[in-house]
């Protein structure tokens, strides 16, 4: 007999708790946005509950488009288990072309189960600061990304979700999906720039390794992605946890551009 283990969904936990909304609250978003996109559907706090916990891997179409309405993201970059069709490539405006968050999204769910945090160690649930640095060849000059970011850990796994309105450059959703060994944190990045802002809505991604400190609540190490020129750029990254909450008080209060 062939038993299926169930994986959490912490991609949509993560998102959910990035927008500030509770399951309830966040099925009733999805009522709302089917009702705007003409397709009303029936989403409860129970069915946000069976997506976060696994029980449920594939929404629904009409479940599927008011996901992409209220969260901003495409479906496939949400934790779902999805056809791999469904994954999409876009132009990425310099020539070339990126791979949507779709695959990083069903790569996400099919991976096998994760190991389950053992009492005694350290777990990285909770508000952080993430800070790092780049050079902009346009601009000669070195800039520094301030995110705050709430972190959903499920055994090995971590992801990362800025909360809205806690960029330093306005309008800069980021996203980190992570992998604990030890004190190694290994995974990837991606940040849509703002529509209206210097960059015009690119979308840049790559990878990241940091260190942990030994009190778990720093991580530190460099962040490698590709530029304009299909050149790899590399720069330091940084993660401080602020606050172990992750309830509504701290959101909010954590949901400002960092100082």
């Amino acid at each position: 007999m062939t038993t299926t283990t169930v994986v959490p969904n912490d991609v949509l936990r993560a998102v959910r708790l990035g927008l500030r909304l509770s399951q309830d609250e966040f099925a009733t978003a999805l009522r709302r946005a089917g009702i705007e996109l003409g397709e009303p559907n029936e989403a409860s706090k129970r069915l946000v509950q069976r997506w976060e916990s696994g029980v449920s891997r594939t929404p629904r179409g009409v479940y599927a488009r008011a996901l992409e309405r209220v969260t901003g993201r495409p479906v496939e970059a949400l934790g779902f288990s999805l056809p791999l069709p469904m994954a999409r490539v876009h132009t990425d405006g310099t020539g070339g072309h990126d791979m949507d968050a779709g695959v990083e999204g069903v790569a996400a769910a099919v991976v096998g189960p994760q190991k389950a945090t053992q009492p005694g160690e350290v777990t990285f649930t909770g508000v952080w600061l993430s800070r790092y640095e780049f050079y902009s060849s346009s601009r000669d000059a070195t800039y520094e990304g301030r995110h705050h970011v709430v972190i959903v850990q499920h055994g090995n796994r971590l992801t990362a979700q800025s909360l809205p309105g806690a960029s330093s450059n306005p309008d800069s959703p980021l996203t980190l999906d992570l992998t604990v060994d030890r004190n190694v944190i290994t995974g990837s990045w991606v940040e849509h720039t703002a529509a209206d802002g210097y960059y015009n809505g690119a979308r840049y991604h790559g990878a990241v390794q940091m260190l942990v400190e030994p009190t778990g609540c720093r991580m530190t190490g460099k962040w490698v992605g590709f530029g304009k020129e299909f050149d790899v750029n590399t720069g330091p990254w940084e993660l401080r946890l602020v606050d172990r909450s992750t309830g509504k008080a701290a959101l909010a209060q954590y949901s400002t551009p960092p100082e």
